[in-house]
Parts: C-alpha cells; sequence; structure tokens
C-alpha cells in the first residue's frame, strides 16, 4: 500500500477509564486520506518490510529519545468569542460576568475584522497546545459563527460549532439576543446547512452544532423549535446543564422538573447531545443521560470558579456515563487541556478527602471519588471521541490520524526524560508537566499542522 508517511515510535492511548496501553517501537502507517491504514507491532510479519519500504521512499519519520506519540486532545466545551477576555473578571459573580463583561464581549463579533483577529489566533492557540478537535459554542449572530467555521476549515481543525441561541428578553440584554424563537431557528437552520455544505470540501469535520445557551435564556417555542431541527438534521446538540444553584432553581421554578427532565422534554436529551458541568445531577438524572446516551462535558476548571462545587466525575464514569474534559473558556483560565486534566485529578481529590479541617476525616470528604491520570487521559481523548461520535483518541486501523509528538525535552520545558522512567512513569509525567513547549509536531487527519508551516 502507498502510504502519505510513517512514524517509528513508541505511543501511549487510552483503551478504558482505568487503562492505558503502551504502543512500544511501533508503525504507526498513515494513508492519503489521513487515517491509520496499519498500526504495526515489532514482532509483526510485514513490520521489517514496511519499515524498509518507508525508508526507502523518503516517508519514514523515527522519533528521538524522550518523544512520545499521543492522541489529539479533543475539548468537548468552550465559548469561541469569549477568547478575547481569558483570565479577566474570574473574581466576579457569575451575574456580573456575563451582564458587564461577557455579553457585551461577544456582541462585539458584529465587527468581523475583530473576529478575524481574535478567531485566528485562538485556533492558532488551540492547536498549538495539543487541540485537534473542539466543540465551540459561537455568538448569537452568523457570519462570525460562518467566520470561525472557515478558519478552522483552513487551519485544519476538526470543529463542531453552535450558533448560540438567547431569546428570552427577561433573561438576555436587548443589544444580543435573537429578535424571536422563530428568527433564532432560522439562524440555526441557517448554520446548519451552511456547515453542511463546508464539510462536503473540508478533509477533517466541520459540524454545525444545534446550540441553547441553556434554559434560561431561552423561550420553550425555540427550545421545541431546536429539538425539532436538531432531529431533523440529525444533528448535535450541546448546552449547560446543573451548572449552579441558580441555575437549577430557575428551571424547577419555570417548568417543575429538573434541567436534565426539562431538556428530554424539549426533545434535547440525545445520545448526540453534550450538557456541559452536569455537576448537580440527582442518580435519576444520571440514569437518564446513561439511558439516552447524553454525553457529560467535564469543565473542573470553570466549576471551581463558578459551579461552587465538584462534579462527582469517578461517580459519572463507573456509572457507566460518557464523560469527556472540557477547558471551558474562557469560565476557565486557559486553553491547555493539560491544565483540565490536572485540574480534574486536583478537584477530584479535593472531593474525596474534603476541606473543612474542623471536621472528622470520615465526615470531610466523598468517599472513592478520586481519579487519577489514567481517567483524566481517557478523558481528554477516548471520552471526547465518544462524545463527539468521530473515530479519534486512539490509534487504531481505521481511525483518523490526529495525533502529536510529545517531546520531553523540548527547550523551556518542565518535562524531563531519564533512562531509567518507565514508559507508565513517562505518562504520567507527560500530563503533569507537559505544556505547550512539548508539543512538536502536530497532524490532524494526517495533515501536519504543527510545525506551523
Amino acid at each position: 500500500m502507498s502510504y502519505r508517511f510513517v512514524i517509528k515510535g513508541t505511543a501511549f492511548h487510552s483503551l478504558t477509564p482505568e487503562t492505558f496501553e503502551v504502543l512500544e517501537n511501533h508503525l504507526f502507517c498513515v494513508d492519503r486520506n489521513g487515517t491509520l491504514a496499519a498500526v504495526l507491532h515489532p514482532a509483526d510479519s510485514s513490520y521489517a518490510v514496511e519499515l524498509a519500504a518507508a525508508k526507502a521512499a523518503g516517508i519514514l519519520r523515527c522519533l528521538k529519545e524522550g518523544q512520545f506519540l499521543l492522541p489529539g486532545f479533543i475539548d468537548t466545551h468552550l465559548h469561541a468569542p469569549q477568547w478575547a477576555q481569558v483570565g479577566q473578571a474570574l473574581d466576579a459573580d457569575l451575574p456580573i460576568w456575563l451582564n458587564d463583561y461577557t455579553f457585551p464581549l461577544e456582541a462585539a463579533y458584529t465587527d468581523l475584522d475583530f473576529a478575524a483577529k481574535i478567531y485566528a489566533d485562538l485556533v492558532t492557540t488551540l492547536l498549538a497546545n495539543g487541540t485537534t478537535t473542539a466543540q465551540y459554542f459561537g455568538s448569537v449572530d452568523n457570519e462570525p459563527n460562518k467566520l470561525l467555521a472557515d478558519l478552522c476549515a483552513a487551519k485544519g481543525q476538526r470543529a463542531f460549532i453552535g450558533k448560540v441561541v438567547m431569546d428570552l428578553s427577561t433573561q438576555c440584554p436587548v443589544y444580543y439576543r435573537d429578535g424571536s424563537a422563530d428568527t433564532a431557528l432560522a439562524a440555526t437552520e441557517a448554520f446548519l446547512t451552511y456547515t453542511a455544505r463546508l464539510n462536503r470540501r473540508t478533509p477533517q469535520d466541520i459540524v454545525g452544532v444545534v446550540t441553547p445557551r441553556f434554559i434560561p435564556t431561552c423561550s420553550d417555542d425555540a427550545l421545541y423549535g431546536l429539538g425539532r431541527l436538531a432531529a431533523e438534521y440529525d444533528a448535535p446538540i450541546q448546552s449547560h446543564c446543573s451548572e449552579g444553584d441558580w441555575e437549577q432553581r430557575h428551571v424547577s421554578e419555570r417548568v417543575s422538573m429538573s434541567d436534565t427532565r426539562a431538556h428530554e422534554k424539549f426533545g434535547l436529551l440525545t445520545d448526540k447531545t453534550t450538557l456541559a458541568h452536569s455537576v448537580y445531577l440527582s442518580d435519576e438524572d444520571a440514569a437518564l443521560y446513561r439511558e439516552k446516551g447524553t454525553a457529560i462535558a467535564h469543565c473542573p476548571l470553570s466549576n471551581i470558579l463558578f459551579a461552587n462545587a465538584v462534579c462527582p466525575v469517578k461517580k459519572r464514569l463507573d456509572q457507566g456515563l460518557t464523560v469527556s474534559l472540557a477547558t471551558d473558556l474562557s469560565a476557565g483560565y486557559t486553553p491547555s487541556m493539560f491544565d483540565a486534566m490536572r485540574q480534574a485529578i486536583l478537584s477530584s481529590r479535593t472531593l474525596q478527602y474534603g476541606i473543612d479541617y474542623r471536621l472528622a476525616p470520615e465526615k470531610r470528604g466523598v468517599a472513592d471519588s478520586a481519579i487519577n491520570f489514567r481517567h483524566a487521559f481517557y478523558m481528554a481523548t477516548v471520552g471526547g471521541a465518544k462524545t463527539l461520535h468521530i473515530n479519534c483518541g486512539q490509534f487504531k486501523k481505521g481511525f483518523h490520524f490526529d495525533a502529536f509528538i510529545f517531546d520531553c525535552q523540548a527547550p523551556l520545558s518542565n518535562s524531563r526524560y531519564y533512562e531509567n522512567d518507565s514508559l507508565t512513569a513517562m505518562l504520567q509525567k507527560i500530563i503533569f508537566t507537559g505544556n505547550r513547549q512539548n508539543i512538536v509536531a502536530l497532524w490532524v487527519q494526517g495533515r501536519q499542522i504543527i510545525p506551523f508551516i
């Protein structure tokens, strides 16, 4: 077979939330469609033949000592227009953060020159941090959303993008909302059509997503209509759910049920739905997620700042729910999925061991809540792939080659590689010390994006 290129080296990928596999000195053979055509173990009969052929054809890349191949990260929840305020106003309460900072900023993206500048920087930054796939909230206005989709297509990122719907006049500012439910639905349908056309001429996925911001900002007519659109177009859905005390109380008072049940009522709880946060789910709500196949986008960074609680993510994984990981820019303060993995681990340990030193140890925390680097790696890769129904996140024959080379000895990095380090130790070191300086090459759908050319 004719390959685009072949990589020889050691890779890590996750198998389950608690297990990963080391593919030591394997050959990763990528075809001209950007798909893994073969993954060969050194003991395979064709290994030596393919190795020699790739070397002779000049398409072989051998990883250096201290370099490892990892699946690209999949960030399943972030707000693209909020990139311009990342790291700001995180000392504010959520209503102030939204009304004084976030909504005015998102409204500014009708200036397409401004939008182009910020979005180009965002997509480039995410790729530099190893995020090969992102699921974005866009803005209310469609022109900047189209611009974001075009940029993702051109820069090579796999992207799921939603036109944000917020039409309820009592909850949304007059300067930044859909004029009516009908207007919101027409704009959503137009964006789904636009991304479908773009996707047909783009090697990697560019997918439109039905995106009610969250139930408190949307009328019943808009929510029912979005549920019908999602069914008609077989479209993914994303929103926020069970994020904080105010949101839960608002939905309960409005529709006399949990926000999980409300999403089901409106036709928005499906196996293609991603619900960010999902911190306060009851066991009945969690069972409904599992029944419907709905996924959680775990947002450990923003949960600490705005959700006022820790999501019991290990419990949800143990219950069989699909759980992915997200930065939640800009309520999350970093574009790095390395940071999100680390915070997910730390938050879970906080939940297990508790924070009030005045309580006895047995009363201080929630038993069996801590996750480790294995769970975090799973959520950042395989969990995201399962959430978005894409063949990514693992090095398997037939999967898209979305991957990056992590160099433990890259200049100015915090990672270190020593000859006596075990490979299990190396993966843990990568997760706890990795940053963008370590990512020296990156591919999406077999197209090399980094180094940037």
